[in-house]
């Protein structure tokens, strides 16, 4: 089933394509915007390639990772009729060089934590029939509203690409999005399912929780929800208020018979008679379970019923020319963990740092600080960010799921992307490197891709 719809992806796409090129030669009587092969005329195509290598260079005696992947993409857009129109798209992913991703390290048990998410997390060892079907979606946009139904890419703080494997999670469901007027933005919508990155299929909302390893339960057991969670979908609300110097935003994620998750976010932009750029930012996140948080038995459940989570984030920002500082700080409530699928999306915290996560731990504190420099006529981008995260002790389990200990995160990122003759393709180049905060002699598990640890990867984008 999955060849037959990247064939017909790859047929639609070029079909799109010779439409474009022979448009100029279609009779005036019937190059009309009505017709159907003025509509797909009209369409637009898009090829992409990307090249990821990613390492991972774990503490001594510890085993390494590694990964070279390659994959290209077509994306197809039709014109629209009378406000409506479709998409479609697919990609495919070659292995061409990595360890062996399936092999468990001799002294923990642990495998591949990041380069298995380049290819196929349900498979280790599949090199060659990694293939996905995107999107396939119908349009409808006119008048400041726009409605989309089908496999397509939904953007919310808690339900988002996550981009930094070879491919992004993906969504199927309804997504409607109008402006009432120029200030207010309201966006929503009901997924029922997901494609998270790392993975070629498509799952149903309660079958995607737990594809990803997850980590201890709230009594210490290994956490035992995967395929055993009912929920009918995700129910999602925004609204986005923005004056000039200001913006409010609003959003509930309620995960039927599971969880939901609310979110206030206020951030605020101002320039002084010095030409300063001041920005500042505060976000509140309220969790509670959802009927009996996913299944009746408290040892099959993804959400404790027991526990409710309230996490503050903060941010304070200079920005001078060409170059950004930024002070962040995040503290997650000890009266519950905050939970989040990782197989969904990345956490929205300004003390977020890419590779790591706070996603499934309370009694957290964290700070962070960014330096950026971004400048956009030489299409040049660099940060060099570092955080300290005090966590709660690895075998306090109630507040920490993945037993991850207290850690010193550095991060360096440079992006280029060319011009001129080379103008589509872009490079990027991504170091981390984690060190525990202490001087416990912690139990390899909770060493092994997580701390003490250097992490690599270079990136290439060719978007034609």
């Amino acid at each position: 089933m999955r060849l037959f719809y990247i064939l017909t992806l790859f047929i639609m796409c070029l079909s799109g394509v010779y439409a474009q090129e022979n448009q100029r030669h279609i009779p005036q009587q019937i190059n009309d915007s009505n017709s159907l092969r003025s509509v797909l005329a009209r369409g637009k195509v898009e090829s992409r390639f990307r090249l990821f290598l990613m390492g991972t260079d774990n503490a001594k005696n510890l085993s390494d990772y590694a990964a070279l992947a390659f994959g290209g993409g077509l994306h197809y857009n039709s014109g629209a009729w009378k406000g409506f129109s479709f998409g479609v798209s697919g990609f495919f992913i070659w292995n061409l060089a990595s360890s062996d991703l399936g092999r468990k390290d001799s002294i923990t048990g642990a495998r591949s934590r990041y380069e298995i998410g380049q290819f196929d997390v349900e498979e280790p060892h599949n090199r060659n029939d990694m293939d996905r079907l995107e999107d396939f979606y119908l349009q409808y946009n006119r008048n400041n509203i726009q409605f989309r139904f089908g496999k397509q890419e939904i953007k919310t703080p808690f339900i988002n690409p996550q981009d930094g494997r070879m491919r992004p999670t993906g969504e199927q469901g309804i997504w409607v999005q109008l402006q009432p007027f120029d200030q207010l933005k309201v966006e929503g919508g009901w997924i029922y399912k997901m494609s998270p990155r790392g993975t070629v299929k498509w799952y149903g909302v309660s079958e995607s929780i737990g594809l990803y390893p997850s980590g201890m339960n709230v009594s210490g057991k290994p956490s035992n929800y995967y395929n055993h969670l009912e929920s009918g979908g995700i129910g999602v609300l925004g609204l986005k208020y923005q004056w000039p110097k200001l913006e409010l935003q609003f959003w509930e994620h309620y995960v039927d018979r599971i969880f939901q998750t609310t979110m206030l976010q206020l951030e605020t932009k101002s320039t002084t008679p010095s030409k300063l750029h001041l920005e500042s930012g505060i976000q509140y996140v309220y969790q509670s379970p959802v009927a009996n948080g996913g299944n009746k038995d408290p040892e099959k459940a993804y959400f404790d019923i027991k526990q409710q989570t309230h996490a503050v984030s903060v941010r304070a920002g200079l920005r001078v020319k060409s170059n950004t500082i930024r002070l962040n700080g995040t503290h997650i409530s000890e009266t519950g963990r905050f939970l989040m699928p990782r197989e969904w999306g990345r956490e929205p915290f300004y003390t977020f740092i890419p590779r790591e996560r706070n996603e499934g731990s309370g009694g957290v504190n964290a700070i962070t600080m960014n330096l950026i420099h971004e400048n956009i006529q030489r299409k040049w981008r660099t940060e060099l960010t570092y955080g300290f995260f005090k966590m709660p002790d690895v075998r306090e389990v109630r507040l920490n799921k993945y037993q991850m200990p207290s850690y010193h995160q550095i991060l360096g990122d440079v992006k280029y992307a060319f011009k001129g003759q080379a103008s589509g393709l872009s490079v990027e180049v991504l170091y981390t490197y984690k060190i525990k905060a202490d001087n416990k002699d912690h139990d390899p598990r909770y060493v092994i891709n997580k701390v003490n640890m250097h992490h690599f990867n270079l990136i290439l984008n060719y978007v034609l």
